[in-house]
């Protein structure tokens, strides 16, 4: 099992989600009636009215109520992706739906016929593997490849298929654009090599409460012991 540098990963995203709040004009958060930099140019302060950041002169946006109630999001944080995604429940949600658990999260295409179900397998020996009392404290989250093909019907009818059509197990589908950043979030790399098969990283990766990466494992049926102890250590 190899080990990413994980410093450099979360470089590569804090990078990512700058880029990303410059070109969106919306959150991914629900309407809290009150507005702030993007950029946190003044830090938690919000406006009552939509109006541009008066150091930066980005137009403000919806402050979400974690930020007001919780403190700010980690700098690091997935949950500060934008992206909207469809569960196998048809639910349209945003990653910050997902915060407050333990995440472990991977990414496939049902119609793999190769690496992913070797992947799913692994998933779920993770998920034997954590102790019954933590159990509701951790999420294992699959990320569609194949948006296209990959709609909620199929990844609910992929759940069942797998037994995994329980509140623990996530299945996401989005936009390719949305799906390519997220990608690029987690360092996973794939492309399609024709119209049915994609080669892709084999590469599962655990996310605290706060939506920060702390561990990566690489390969397929490869000792999972460390990746085991630090989704406990995290959801303790």
């Amino acid at each position: 099992m190899k080990n990413y540098n994980l410093k450099k990963i979360n470089i590569a995203l804090l990078i990512l989600i700058t880029v990303v709040s410059f070109s969106c004009k919306e959150t991914s958060q629900k309407d809290t009636g009150l507005y702030q930099c993007p950029m946190l140019c003044e830090g938690d302060k919000t406006y009552a009215k939509q109006q541009q950041c008066p150091v930066c002169h980005m137009d403000l946006t919806l402050a979400s109520n974690s930020l007001r109630n919780e403190g700010e999001i980690p700098e690091m944080s997935i949950f500060n992706l934008p992206s909207k995604w469809k569960n196998q429940n048809n639910d349209t949600i945003s990653l910050m739906d997902l915060k407050g658990d333990v995440l472990v999260m991977v990414m496939i295409y049902t119609s793999c016929t190769s690496a992913c179900p070797r992947l799913v397998s692994d998933m779920r020996s993770i998920e034997k593997q954590i102790p019954d009392k933590q159990k509701n404290k951790v999420k294992l989250v699959f990320v569609s490849i194949d948006p296209l093909t990959d709609t909620p019907t199929r990844l609910k009818e992929f759940a069942k298929e797998n037994q995994m059509d329980n509140d623990q197990f996530v299945f996401l589908t989005g936009s390719i654009e949305d799906t390519r950043e997220f990608a690029a979030a987690l360092a996973v790399s794939y492309k399609q090599i024709s119209p049915i098969d994609f080669s892709h990283s084999n590469i599962i990766s655990v996310f605290n409460t706060e939506g920060v990466m702390v561990h990566q494992q690489e390969g397929l049926g490869v000792n999972n012991a460390d990746t085991v102890a630090q989704i406990i250590k995290e959801s303790k």
